[in-house]
């Protein structure tokens, strides 16, 4: 198994090496990461089975439930989601072997519409480079025939989790903007297999530290992320200015606000910092679904005044995509403060 992993991941060794060339500043970044004190703990946990729940009392706990773990963690679990084990058993091992390939393959091939990425290639620094490899993929892509090439059985697999992904999503996005006082159809509209995605993650065993990043922290430019993960752990989030290590549930669905539910809530839901950490010696995998916005769409609040400027999705991701491509960062929504 050694032998199979080395061969096929890609070179983030070359990679991360070059950036440590700077002696003063890998040592200050080793010396503060070690001095980090991280606390593990339990996401707040929601039965969604509630939500179809005949006594109307039972149903509005889960809403109450849902909106209070938004706004005070950004993140939550749920269980009895409606999507079975045997689909995310089949997921993971196909994942699996797609990521086994030779990493040359995975980047010539045009596998999954050529959407496979590796590392921070570009990082200017340790602190913003990331430990892992992803296919990153729009639905709309997924039932490409020319995209699978040997793993013709993965396409299935995936056109059946995005449509039980998008169904959790919505409702709970729905459940989300009810507790507001929406009244309006089908919150958030024009979020669709043209705008949506699902990621396919990989974080190699990881030879430098454990204090590696296996994804550098950020905020999530969607609404809504779904997220499966294995039982390794590594997922950590911000919660009350300190870093806390998210517990793994194998029962469970992980579910986290994006800035895009942030704004569009006026800040009542919180789009939390989160990272994952580089485990030394196993390999770490995650799926993860967004729930996206065409990039015309305005995102607007639910009340008034708003707190921040109205804009388009698409003006988002490219003030997002400048502001990485100048500092190396992202900064989000302050950007968009009135």
């Amino acid at each position: 198994m050694q032998t199979l992993l080395s061969v096929c991941d890609p070179p983030l060794a070359e990679s991360y090496r070059a950036l440590l060339h700077d002696l003063k500043s890998t040592m200050k970044y080793t010396h503060e990461a070690n001095h980090e004190v991280v606390v593990e703990c339990e996401l707040p946990q929601i039965d969604l089975s509630n939500l179809k729940s005949a006594n109307r009392g039972e149903r509005q706990k889960c809403v109450v439930a849902i909106a209070k773990a938004s706004s005070e963690w950004g993140f939550f679990q749920v269980l009895n989601h409606g999507i079975s084990h045997e689909l995310l058993d089949d997921m993971r091992r196909e994942q699996m072997a797609l990521f086994r390939l030779p990493f040359q393959k995975k980047v010539s091939s045009r596998l999954l519409n050529d959407s496979y990425r590796w590392g921070t290639p570009t990082a200017p620094s340790v602190k913003q480079f990331s430990w892992s490899e992803a296919f990153h993929v729009p639905l709309a892509k997924i039932s490409d025939d020319c995209s699978y090439g040997e793993f013709s059985s993965l396409r299935d697999v995936m056109e059946k989790l995005t449509v039980a992904m998008s169904e959790v999503s919505r409702t709970l996005a729905g459940v989300l903007a009810e507790n507001l006082g929406y009244t309006g159809h089908g919150f958030p509209e024009n979020c669709d297999e043209r705008t949506c995605f699902l990621r396919l993650n990989r974080y190699p065993p990881c030879p430098f530290s454990s204090e590696t990043f296996g994804l550098m922290p950020h905020t999530d430019s969607d609404f809504l992320t779904i997220l499966y993960q294995d039982q390794v752990g590594g997922l950590q989030l911000m919660k009350d200015s300190k870093w806390v290590a998210v517990k793994p549930n194998p029962d469970a669905l992980i579910v986290n606000i994006g800035d895009l539910f942030q704004a569009w809530s006026n800040d009542i839901y919180k789009s939390v910092e989160h990272k994952v950490m580089a485990n030394g010696k196993v390999e770490r995998y995650s799926i993860a679904y967004f729930l996206c916005p065409s990039y015309d769409s305005i995102i607007g609040s639910c009340k008034m005044p708003s707190k921040y400027k109205a804009f388009t999705f698409g003006e988002f991701r490219k003030q997002v995509q400048d502001d990485v491509k100048r500092t190396g960062q992202k900064v989000g929504l302050p950007r968009f403060l009135l």
